[in-house]
């Protein structure tokens, strides 16, 4: 199975954060990945890294830009072509502007595995996905979801989570993210009536409904969260988990001006 992603976001959304991200990577445990870090090769890079592809799902450059990647589940769509995991770390490595990066993907998005992307900086958001053709849309302020769907695609989980960011900036959520971490803990499971018909059967579709998925051989590997102020400074975060959501410890990375 590829890996699944769970994302929430507020963009422009917050007295003090311009950018409130948070999100699941869902993965085989047995692929191999290095926890969040600095990245050796490029150290203005924080993330962390799949080792079997060499890219990365969600990170967060010096500068406060920002970017995450989610797969598209649907067994019918053709899994050929390069690494999505290659987006972000080629977005993060590069000086571009968000628009600039967008805009110049736009025209190779095809030549992709299946994916949906996010990428931010100082000014602007842009999603692009390139099923069941490339496309690209401006994020308007406020706060979104994102799955293994379109963009803002209402699957419950997506919509639960969504809306559990709403109340925790409406509740003035500042500092405290251990609540923003709870939501992305929920391993609670939807009922089969509201739940997407994506063609993988309703076994599959029950267990991968939950925010955060336990399992034998694969489950819910991080939950992250970055936030970046309004002058471009701020901290990501990332909890680890192992098999049966084994909790495997917690790293934080602060960057720009203290």
């Amino acid at each position: 199975m590829a890996g699944m992603c769970l994302i929430a976001f507020a963009w422009n959304a917050h007295p003090r954060w311009r950018l409130l991200l948070l999100g699941n990577r869902d993965e085989a445990h047995a692929r191999p990945s290095a926890s969040l870090a600095r990245w050796d090769d490029a150290p203005r890079i924080m993330a962390g890294r799949d080792l079997e592809a060499g890219g990365t799902w969600m990170g967060v450059d010096q500068r406060g830009r920002a970017g995450v990647v989610t797969n598209v589940r649907d067994p019918m769509t053709d899994k050929s072509g390069a690494s999505r995991g290659l987006l972000i770390a080629d977005y993060l490595r590069d000086e571009a502007s968000a628009t600039a990066y967008a805009q110049h993907l736009l025209t190779a998005a095809a030549g992709y595995r299946p994916f949906n992307l996010l990428v931010f900086d100082a000014d602007h958001a842009f999603y692009l996905g390139n099923q069941p053709a490339p496309r690209l849309q401006t994020v308007e302020a406020g706060v979104h979801g994102l799955s293994n769907a379109d963009f803002n695609a209402p699957w419950p989980k997506t919509k639960t989570l969504t809306a559990r960011l709403q109340a925790w900036i409406d509740a003035g959520g500042n500092d405290d993210v251990a609540w923003l971490f709870a939501a992305l803990a929920d391993d609670s499971r939807w009922p089969d009536g509201v739940l997407p018909d994506t063609g993988v059967g309703i076994d599959l579709e029950r267990r991968l409904s939950a925010a955060f998925i336990r399992g034998e051989s694969y489950g819910t590997r991080a939950s992250t969260l970055i936030a970046v102020d309004h002058a471009g400074a701020g901290c990501i975060i990332e909890r680890r988990f192992g098999v049966n959501g084994a909790a495997q410890g917690e790293i934080r990375i602060d960057f720009g001006k203290q």
